[in-house]
């Protein structure tokens, strides 16, 4: 099920990717988001995958977490980072961004090290593990647009949250304000439900933009979650197809999995959903668009 930050840190994520670099201690490069689906192999999918313009190339993979519920992050990160060595031969560099004390473990040190007592690991995973709250709200403060809306949930007392929102609404306010700035105020809302309660976070919110103002941004929020709920719905629906249609008729061919993966309507994946009991292949069941009552269409 997606979380209700999940929205609000995917548009962050793709706003201004490369600005997640400085985090990693890595050097901001031109970025490109690649495809992080892997759900055809495993349940469940990371957050978001990047191709690093760098010399080499290598891929970026942040993994949001915000509760402490999965022991076994470490692990889980060597399974994505291996998949997608092979998927994209690129060198992958994982990190858990850690978004509050609650998703944090003695054991998240950064090094995976897996083998016998006594002898040398078999294998090896090294991490950057990105802790919010600890950050230099300054450095977020000063640094790209896609991480800003972390600023007031980084190492910041509550009583200076109001000072840092309205150092984040000054920078996004005015002729030269980036694009997105109201998805980015409207993150920057959501993710203080990670260490406030709502009334808390509304009233920080009304402090510095006021009350009106505050909830043109809560409006913004409620459309973003729905949005967000319909594409998880979408995207579980299309796992769910391809799951029990590869256990029916194998793997789909690529063409089909692109038309699958284009898919956004509830009711023609439902539709699809009762057809894959009966269909007898693929081809079947996804009609190639190319073809049209036995002619291929121009």
């Amino acid at each position: 099920m997606e979380r209700p930050f999940d929205p609000a840190l995917k548009t962050l994520a793709e706003l201004a990717p490369r600005d997640w670099l400085p985090l990693a201690g890595r050097r901001r490069r031109r970025v490109t988001v690649e495809d992080a689906d892997v759900g055809t192999l495993i349940s469940g999918a990371p957050d978001k995958l990047f191709r690093v313009h760098d010399d080499p190339e290598y891929l970026l993979h942040l993994d949001f977490e915000a509760g402490h519920f999965r022991s076994e992050l470490p692990l889980r990160l060597r399974l994505y980072n291996s998949i997608f060595e092979y998927r994209h031969d690129r060198l992958v560099l994982s990190v858990p961004v850690l978004l509050c004390p609650e998703a944090d473990s003695p054991q998240w040190t950064g090094l995976l090290q897996r083998g016998v007592v006594g002898e040398e690991p078999f294998s090896t995973l090294r991490y950057e593990v990105v802790r919010v709250w600890q950050l230099d709200p300054e450095q977020l403060l000063s640094g790209g647009v896609g991480t800003l809306a972390l600023a007031p949930v980084s190492a910041v007392p509550e009583g200076e949250v109001p000072g840092v929102i309205r150092k984040m609404k000054s920078r996004l306010s005015g002729p030269k304000a980036p694009r997105k700035a109201k998805d980015i105020m409207a993150a920057a809302y959501v993710l203080l439900g990670l260490r406030y309660s709502d009334e808390t976070a509304h009233a920080l919110f009304g402090e510095v933009l006021g009350m009106e103002e505050s909830a043109t941004y809560r409006a913004i929020v409620r459309k973003g979650l729905q949005q967000g709920l319909e594409r998880g719905r979408a995207e579980g629906a299309r796992h769910t197809l391809l799951v029990f249609g590869e256990a029916k008729f194998g793997p789909p061919d690529k063409a089909t999995r692109i038309a699958i993966d284009a898919m956004s309507d509830l009711g023609q994946l439902d539709e699809l959903a009762v057809r894959l009991m009966s269909a007898a292949s693929w081809q079947e069941l996804v009609p190639s668009p190319r073809r049209r009552n036995g002619r291929r269409t121009s």
